[in-house]
């Protein structure tokens, strides 16, 4: 939360400068500021020290700082941070600093400065101010200051004022939020740390034109962004580290950028771009792009250590340390390890693993240099959809009395150590593996990070690499559960109506028996409830490169900035879909095997069928790109900025070929007598466009702490080879105007986007049931959409110590140009699939300073409106709000902090059924986000 910034009147005098500079240097606190950009150093320097600190925003721009730590003085803190800056600070008084360039004598507005009556603060000057005015901030504190000598600005919120955006900006050296003509969040390691982040995707919570489905597990995502249609994970989503993107094609079958990156401690914020210049910079995708920018080392040694403990069963550690290593010479380290049994427990270790971090930087006069490498081992359970009952015509949902899917799950150790067979024999080869490892990521990443400022030009790189894989084991639903009897009555059909099983068999089946797989206890029961689940086996072998090259020239009042990004990435496949099981509808699922009387074994280990996809694919994709962009400012107030990016794809692999076989030849054992097995023959796909975007926007600063935009850009999402080798060939393209207003006042901060946006070229593949015969028919379909709508998100400070975070959501996007001969109930005008209209979030929180630290209350209420699950709009998924409750207790150097989620227990669907839509049985398919569970941190700080 912003600090409060606080401002009264003060006389200055030679006397008064002594005596400050005796009780200055007389008192020592702890002080803990990690290298940064010297403006938000100095910002959290006075609300660790409780002193006012006066600078002009010139005199710190693009100025870096190595922080300072220990137990000092002010002065002594001031010493570490102001070296090798070319600055300098002067006491004012007892509480108040001014910071000045060397050899600057102080200035009438210095001198006439008025004195704070409450500490902590800190004051800045817009650039567009004169030189030497320098602005205070007002605090309310029940009685109007004011100020003596020069006329004061109306007061604005430093930090906001002082905030640098890198991410969307031509220059590394970014740009204050204000000047800045988009939308971008800045979140953070605070931030995050209140969020309690489960998954990658879930720091969008406090990012408004977003919608996160979390539901699946830490792996797995889903985010939806402002309307645009997709057909899953991250389509619109760029996840970068330090400016380089983690997977070019955004997202591919069983794999999004964001299961490829954990929030640790060694992160220092993350910043969101909505829209805005995203179709010209990095991987040019027109949604959102989340920059994750790293902790670097500074001359002040820094680190910090955090255990967590959860109700879940959940153990975790993260480290982290940084400093300087010889002279220009930095380094960081830092990482964490965990273990969860899940909210939903399995009965086994539901998450596992870590991730080891470390950056080098060499930073002389004109420039840095940052080498940085990271490797991550983790596993996930991953959840699809769940049993629901459905009543009042599917209207209400509720959980079954046995099984609510808020906390238990199908997984459990009957469905861990398994064995598929996958190749035909005498005796089929088979394929042992252990589903208890979910979906794990083991991947190495090493990037390097270049900048370069002589005189009037920046020369800067961005390269990344990341090696490694990406595996699932999970079980899939899509069937809904049945009775035992229903299901072998249904097999005794299919049996006999195979004239060749028959015959093989003697004779027709009457009846069937069934017992547990394992344990082999006979069910007698036939009202036993059932399910048909399939354990999912993906293998994904992964290799990424890209790369961002710009060099930024200023003449007077232009700068100009030409780039290039490369991107290349290469993926080899190994899956085998299906594997079919029935399982007793239940926590923690046990495998049945049933029996027919004439003899047909229906299911081995509980296996109903095995592969019915084998499928094997080595592709790759290349991404070449050129942008030239252009920032001028008009006046002092007016910046307009555009530019238009060039970009060549093109990707190309082989898949092979798979035939469905019977494994053994043996028409008895029903359960393998139709597996997809590789034939050895390969087809070869390929696929060649360019394409051109643009952005073109303005950003009038109308006073110190209030600017407005307008933009409009262009941009497009080329088909990955997933989506080639299916048959698409479209290109999806995507215009949108924006319109926005942002605010840094003392009390209130806001931004609002006001935006609209047409898309074309979604493609869609459904399958719909007809609820009479059963018969299921594939649907395909390409979609464009119109949206319009609104995001506000800000904070709000009515009171010392009581802050209101907010952030709302509002759009209208409805599907539009629906064509390939899309079957009657797929209309224009239906709303865009799995996507809220409205959505709000509300987080209070209320600071009160005991003697022994300081105590935070803080709290989340989120609303998520009513939606579709599918395009046709047949299955609404209900609206649902949650409440999270924290509490954070400050103590010198040691944070303290336990916080609640969703602790009102809410089932909150964020899917249905996305496989198969249209059923009315009373038993339902949907997807609920986790239920109520709390954590406790504890972390020390130096």
């Amino acid at each position: 939360m912003r600090s409060v910034l606080a401002t009264t009147a003060f006389c200055l005098s030679i006397a008064g400068l002594s005596m400050a500079q005796d009780a200055v240097s007389s008192v020592r606190k702890d002080v803990s500021i990690p290298a940064q950009g010297l403006g938000p150093a100095l910002q959290r320097f006075a609300h660790e020290c409780d002193v006012q600190v006066i600078f002009a925003s010139d005199d710190v721009l693009d100025v870096q700082t190595a922080g300072a730590a220990g137990k000092l003085t002010i002065e002594e803190a001031l010493s570490q941070m102001l070296r090798g800056t070319g600055l300098m600070y002067r006491l004012l008084n007892d509480n108040t600093v001014t910071i000045v360039p060397e050899n600057k004598s102080p200035s009438r507005q210095e001198a006439a400065a008025p004195a704070s009556s409450r500490a902590g603060a800190t004051t800045s000057v817009p650039r567009f101010l004169k030189n030497d005015q320098f602005r205070l901030a007002q605090a309310t504190t029940g009685a109007e200051s004011t100020a003596t000598g020069a006329q004061a600005p109306a007061s604005a919120s430093a930090e906001a004022l002082e905030e640098v955006v890198v991410t969307g900006t031509a220059r590394a050296s970014g740009l204050h939020r204000l000047d800045a003509g988009f939308s971008i969040n800045s979140i953070s390691s605070d931030d995050l740390h209140q969020i309690t982040p489960l998954s990658t995707a879930d720091v969008l919570k406090n990012v408004p034109g977003t919608y996160v489905e979390s539901s699946g597990g830490v792996a797995g995502l889903r985010v939806n962004v402002r309307g645009f249609p997709m057909n899953g994970g991250g389509q619109f989503s760029s996840v970068e580290l330090d400016g380089t993107t983690l997977l070019p094609p955004m997202t591919l079958s069983f794999i999004e950028g964001y299961s490829l990156f954990r929030v640790d401690d060694t992160v220092e914020r993350v910043e969101v771009l909505r829209g805005g210049p995203s179709p010209l910079f990095s991987s040019g995708q027109p949604g959102i792009t989340l920059n994750f920018i790293q902790k670097k080392g500074g001359d002040v040694p820094e680190g910090s250590g955090r255990v967590t403990l959860g109700s879940e069963g959940l153990y975790r550690f993260d480290g982290f340390l940084g400093g300087k290593l010889a002279e220009g010479w930095y380094g960081t380290v830092g990482g964490f390890y965990r273990e969860s049994d899940g909210v939903r427990d399995p009965d086994f270790t539901a998450d596992k693993g870590g991730q080891l971090s470390g950056t080098l930087t060499r930073r002389w006069d004109s420039g840095e240099i940052t080498f940085s490498g990271r490797a991550v081992k983790d596993s996930n359970i991953f959840f699809s959809g769940a049993p629901l009952l459905s009543t009042n015509s599917g209207r209400d949902l509720n959980v079954y009395s046995f099984f609510d899917q808020r906390k238990d799950t199908l997984a459990g150790p009957d469905t861990t150590n398994l064995q598929f067979e996958v190749a035909p024999g005498a005796t089929p080869r088979t394929l042992s593996t252990d589903f208890s490892d979910g979906r794990t990521i083991d991947l190495k990443q090493f990037g390097v990070s270049f900048d370069f400022n002589p005189g009037e030009w920046e020369i800067t790189n961005r390269f990344g690499y990341l090696d490694g894989t990406a595996d699932t084991r999970a079980i899939f639903t899509s069937a809904v559960p049945l009775t035992l009897g229903s299901y072998i009555n249904g097999r005794i059909s299919a049996v006999n109506g195979n004239a060749a099983i028959v015959t093989a068999a003697g004779g027709a089946a009457t009846s069937g028996s069934a017992n547990y797989t394992t344990s082999g206890a006979a069910i007698t029961d036939l009202s036993t409830p059932v399910i048909v689940a399939g354990f999912w086996y993906v293998d994904k072998d992964i290799q990424t490169l890209s790369n961002d090259f710009r060099v930024s020239r200023t003449f007077g009042s232009h700068t100009l900035t030409v780039g290039n990004y490369f991107a290349k990435h290469s993926i080899k496949d190994l899956w085998y879909q299906g594997n079919n099981a029935l399982l007793a509808f239940e926590k923690h699922a046990r495998r049945i095997d049933v029996t027919l009387n004439n003899g047909v074994s229906i299911t081995k280990d509980g296996f109903t069928g095995y592969a019915t996809n084998h499928f094997v694919d080595d592709f790759e994709g290349r991404n070449l790109a050129f942008f030239l962009a252009d920032e001028w400012e008009i006046t002092d107030r007016l910046r307009i900025d555009g530019g238009v990016r060039h970009e060549d794809y093109k990707t190309d692999g082989t898949v092979g070929l798979a035939s469905n076989v019977n494994l053994d030849g043996n028409l008895l054992t029903f359960y393998n007598n139709a597996v997809s097995v590789q034939n050895g023959n390969r087809q070869y796909f390929t696929y060649d466009d360019a394409k051109t975007s643009f952005t073109f926007g303005a950003n009038y600063r109308i006073a110190p702490e209030l600017s407005t935009f307008v933009r409009v850009n262009s941009g497009y999402r080329f088909p990955t080879f997933d989506e080639v080798r299916q048959g698409s060939r479209v290109v999806q393209e995507v215009d949108q105007y924006e319109l926005g207003l942002k605010t840094a006042f003392n009390t209130l901060d806001v931004n609002l986007t006001l935006f609209y946006n047409e898309f074309l070229g979604q493609t869609y593949t459904q399958q719909i049931v007809d609820s009479s015969s059963g018969a299921i028919t594939n649907l395909v379909a390409v979609a464009g959409s119109e949206a319009y709508g609104a995001e506000l998100d800000g904070a709000w400070q009515p009171l010392d110590g009581l802050s209101l975070g907010f952030n709302f959501t509002y759009f209208n996007a409805e599907y539009s140009g629906i064509r390939n001969g899309a079957p009657t109930g797929v209309q224009n005008g239906n709303e865009v699939a799995r996507q809220p209209s409205f959505q709000a979030r509300l987080s209070p929180s209320y600071s009160i300073p005991l003697s022994i630290g300081d105590l935070t209350l803080f709290a989340a209420y989120t609303h998520v409106d009513a939606r579709y699950s599918d395009i046709q709009n047949l299955q609404k998924l209900p609206e649902y709000e949650t409440l999270d409750l924290g509490v954070g207790l400050k103590l010198g150097a040691v944070d303290l902090q336990v916080t609640g989620l969703n602790v009102t227990n809410e089932l909150g669907l964020t899917e249905g059924n996305a496989r198969i839509v249209g059923t009315t049985d009373a038993a339902v398919i949907g997807r609920s986000i986790f239920g109520r569970s709390y954590q406790a941190t504890a972390a020390y700080r130096f």
